[in-house]
């Protein structure tokens, strides 16, 4: 086994499998994301895999939808995971051309929880770095990651450079990424781009690790509130320029 770089071994990441499948069933979505898992394991990197289909996770806007009556929620477990790591990698099958109904829900929960702040005083996701993984038997590779990716920017998180890897079969029916005859082993794009995400996720979350994160001036929703405006100034009171 290759030894690690020894670059990375301060770092956190949680993937989160957002197949419609179970644990007990084969998910092809899994089969690639393990590529990532594996890289980075290899680098020292402490990896955390969640399987979404197998928790209890109403839909819902709330971090806690129990307060809305649900006898179970399983979300805030899962938060306090991915809240406390480094990295976060979510992984959709393609379904009618765009992510997962399960990927939708994650995302929707991920939104639920973005109002919270760091000790900094900006938002919560602020200082970690997301990606996304994509496999599916269709056209619709490049509308789940941006979706998923403008989704984790817009809530706090990071993107690094080329955030995505995908695997796609033919259109229709036909094999999938772990069926043997799909030959996605041999995949050099694919492979290609998955090494380049995980690394490129890893060499951001470091640097901001070393960072502190982000510094707060300019984007504290605690500051702003309290009547910080930095250097920013309303149309009237600076001399506008044709």
């Amino acid at each position: 086994m290759k030894k690690s770089s020894g670059q990375f071994e301060e770092l956190s990441a949680v993937f989160l499998n957002t197949s419609l499948k179970r644990s007990d069933r084969v998910s092809h979505t899994q089969g690639l994301m393990d590529l990532s898992i594996q890289i980075m394991k290899s680098e020292g990197v402490s990896v955390e895999n969640v399987r979404i289909a197998d928790h209890n996770i109403p839909h819902g806007m709330l971090p806690d939808m129990t307060e809305e009556g649900y006898e179970k929620d399983d979300w805030p477990q899962i938060y306090q995971k991915l809240v406390g790591a480094d990295i976060l990698v979510i992984g959709s099958p393609i379904w009618m051309g765009t992510m997962s109904s399960v990927a939708k829900k994650v995302i929707e929960r991920l939104d639920a929880n973005s109002a919270e702040m760091n000790d900094k005083g900006q938002f919560v996701y602020y200082g970690k770095v997301g990606g996304v993984v994509v496999t599916g038997n269709e056209d619709g590779a490049k509308a789940v990651a941006s979706d998923v990716l403008y989704a984790l920017q817009h809530i706090g998180f990071s993107i690094p450079p080329q955030a995505d890897a995908a695997w796609l079969g033919k259109v229709g029916p036909g094999p999938s990424y772990l069926d043997e005859e799909a030959d996605s082993e041999n995949h050099t794009f694919t492979n290609r781009n998955l090494t380049f995400m995980t690394y490129n996720m890893m060499h951001l979350a470091a640097l901001l690790k070393s960072k502190n994160g982000y510094s707060n001036m300019g984007n504290s929703m605690e500051a702003w509130e309290n009547g910080e405006r930095w250097s920013f100034k309303k149309r009237n009171e600076i001399e506008m320029r044709a």
